[in-house]
């Protein structure tokens, strides 16, 4: 299974030879808690925007879609190929821009529902690489 761990110097770029952007979100919503980017193939955008939960900033190009997320959701994470984990959301430069703002005063989409549906739109089993956890009565 492919894996990305992009917190440790591996990532998974769309195109590495392309110059990088930082995606800059709007000032009325401040990120706390850090700033990554989830990508995906356009072509999986629309299912993933009207199945999520809650959906925080969103931006777009032709090719990807790139979800803002709290600074290090790829921990302990195996993100699933085609998807994209990218580290202070440095982006692929193809002109990115923001398609979608949430309601609430927050810019994240939570990592963890976006997680469990790009597992299923690739048909991966979600896996953790953490310690386990045991549940006791």
């Amino acid at each position: 299974m492919a894996t990305l761990l992009a917190a440790r110097g591996r990532h998974n770029r769309p195109d590495a030879s392309r110059d990088q952007v930082r995606l800059t979100l709007p000032p009325s919503l401040p990120a706390t808690l850090g700033c990554d980017a989830v990508g995906v193939p356009a072509r999986h955008g629309f299912r993933l925007l009207s199945r999520l939960p809650g959906t925080g900033c969103v931006f777009a190009d032709t090719d990807w879609w790139w979800w803002i997320v709290p600074a290090g959701s790829d921990a302990e994470l195996r993100w699933p190929l085609p998807a994209c984990y990218a580290v202070d959301a440095c982006v692929p430069d193809r002109r990115p821009r923001l398609i979608h703002r949430p309601d609430s005063t927050s810019p994240y989409t939570p990592p963890i529902p976006l997680y469990l549906m790009v597992c299923q739109l690739t048909g991966i089993a979600p896996s953790w690489t953490g310690p386990g956890i045991e549940s006791r009565l």
